[in-house]
């Protein structure tokens, strides 16, 4: 009795462990080849489900990398038209395919669970799947790819060709088995016509997965056209076109609406009246920089507002500061740029004697900066003309439109790397936009003093130097300021290096002996104060083969049940 009821339970284990999940009793394909250079696919499954199940799902390899003689080449080909009537499928977007090597349509309904016998039709076009040779034209396709999860028990298929071709055994060819399995199967009988290839799987047949079916027919040339866009460029790198396009015209509306008149240089000896270093700064590069801001010190120090101190570090890793001490409040007529800087440092009450190490700006100054930065930006409006501001902010908002629906109109077309090299386009674009500004007729005049001022700067010599320096002993204190502001200081200062003159008494430093030693501690203790006043905390974050095989071709793929 013991012995009966083991043997009743092996053999259920065996008969469960021996039913498959799903399996395809039927299979038959039906494709159309176009003259136009596509084909239609219309596939059909008689399936069984041995267990519950949703539906099925179809991938369709899109992906290829094709050998000739010449070398590799990668071949993209496109499903189109896909429909599966009479169920419930999901299928991806068409710009989805152009990121994606594979295709899924995926059958049935979530909610719904199936049993036993189903049928499927599933119906897509194909395009850009022929392989054009000097010799002949190639349909190549795995009508039953190897990536399928069941056995295939019955396989028929049909090819339509156009009427002018005529198949025969020398040029329609079949093959199955594993992948590479080369000469014409055994296991199908094909038949032949004047514009129709067919054949079904012998009896006893299977085909199992990790095995394929794949057809072959070599069609004259000239039997079908090549599948090519209206311009093969413009579907592949039409978005360069585009791009091109958009600095083309960017550049038109800078030409009219940004370039300044081309200005001669007057050489000048002096910066311009009533201009200070920030302002000189804004003016010379049309940009409200940090290191024109910072500039205003050496300017209060010579006005007798404020003198700096350099204090030594202390220690092995202690680091240098510089206090700024307040000696006088800034004037009436100060720019509300400077009211920012002044009012941040100091109470600007008319209490003298105020101190502020560099050190303790850190992290807590930068709004003072940026705010002074925009007073800068707005005080420098009246040496500019009002048409390109207005212009300047029409493209604004042109340019941020564009961003959005060129990108969007590029992942479609394009995919991914269009839709990224129109997006870094307009987002450089938006940023150059900032520098749309033009100089009216009273911002040239200033511009080209400045311009002359800063091309001595450069090019000064000792002699005419010496002269300017018996004429006004302040004078370097008295342009260090723009020269700071220029980005030159330090160029600047070293051309004072043999003169003798003494630094500047509104600033103490423990190595100023001399020209060359203020140089140097003053360019360090203006570094500090720019990295400081700028800093803003930091946020944490984290037989006869016809050249094919079994499984070689395009329309790899597989499927399986879900």
């Amino acid at each position: 009795m013991i012995k009966t009821i083991s043997l009743l339970l092996f053999l259920l284990c065996f008969s469960i462990g021996n039913t498959q999940d799903i399996v395809v009793n039927n299979y038959s394909v039906n494709i159309t080849i176009h003259k136009e250079g596509y084909f239609d696919v219309v596939e059909n499954y008689d399936v069984n489900f041995g267990i519950p199940s949703k539906g099925i799902f179809r991938n369709i390899q899109t992906k290829y990398e094709l050998a000739d003689s010449t070398g590799t080449t990668t071949r993209k080909i496109r499903i189109d038209n896909i429909d599966v009537p009479n169920y419930k499928f999901d299928k991806p977007f068409d710009f989805v395919q152009k990121f994606q090597d594979n295709l899924e349509i995926k059958i049935g309904d979530k909610d719904v669970t199936v049993i036993g016998p189903q049928h499927y039709e599933i119906r897509y076009r194909v395009y850009n799947a022929f392989i054009f040779t000097d010799a002949d034209i190639q349909f190549y396709w795995n009508i039953k790819p190897d990536g399928w999860d069941a056995n295939f028990n019955q396989i028929n298929f049909t090819v339509h060709v156009p009427d002018d071709v005529y198949l025969s055994k020398e040029n329609s060819f079949v093959y199955s088995g594993d992948r590479g399995t080369t000469g014409r199967s055994k296991e199908f009988e094909t038949y032949y016509s004047n514009s129709e290839f067919s054949g079904a799987s012998k009896s006893g047949f299977v085909s199992y997965p990790d095995q394929s079916v794949t057809v072959l027919i070599n069609m004259p040339v000239g039997a079908i056209e090549e599948y090519k866009p209206f311009w093969p460029f413009w579907t592949n790198y039409g978005y360069v076109f585009l791009i091109g396009i958009l600095l083309s015209a960017f550049t038109w509306v800078w030409w009219i609406f940004g370039k300044d008149e081309r200005v001669i240089a007057t050489t000048t000896y002096y910066p311009p009246e009533n201009i200070n270093p920030a302002m000189a700064g804004f003016l010379i590069n049309d940009r409200e920089d940090n290191s024109d801001l910072i500039s205003l010190f050496p300017y209060w120090g010579e006005k007798g507002l404020i003198r700096l101190e350099e204090i030594p570090k202390k220690g092995w890793f202690g680091s240098k500061d510089t206090k700024i001490i307040k000696l006088k409040s800034l004037p009436i007529d100060a720019t509300d740029y400077e009211r920012v800087i002044f009012s941040g440092l100091f109470s600007d009450t008319g209490t003298e004697s105020e101190e502020v190490l560099i050190s303790s700006l850190k992290d807590t100054f930068y709004t003072k900066m940026s705010k002074a930065r925009e007073l800068l930006k707005d005080s420098a409006q009246p040496y500019y003309e009002g048409e390109s501001k207005k212009v300047q902010g029409i493209l604004y908002v042109v340019l941020i439109l564009l961003d959005i629906v060129l990108t969007i109109i590029a992942l479609f077309l394009w995919g991914p790397i269009g839709a990224g090299a129109l997006l870094i386009t307009c987002v450089v674009l938006i940023y150059v936009n900032k520098f749309m500004v033009k100089k009216n007729e009273k911002g040239n005049r200033l511009f080209s003093e400045l311009k002359g001022f800063k091309r001595f700067i450069k090019v000064a010599e000792e002699n005419k130097l010496k002269m300017l320096l018996q004429d006004d002993p302040h004078y370097f204190e008295n342009t260090m300021g723009y020269a700071l502001a220029f980005g030159m200081f330090t160029k600047w200062a070293k051309k004072f290096d043999s003169l003798d003159i003494p630094p500047p008494n509104w600033y103490t430093g423990h190595s100023t002996t001399g020209m060359r030693g203020f140089s140097k501690s003053f360019s360090s203790s203006m570094g500090s104060a720019k990295s400081n006043m700028v800093s803003s905390p930091s946020s944490s974050g984290g037989s006869s083969s016809g050249g094919g095989s079994s499984g070689g071709g395009f329309g790899g793929g597989g499927g399986g049940r879900w």
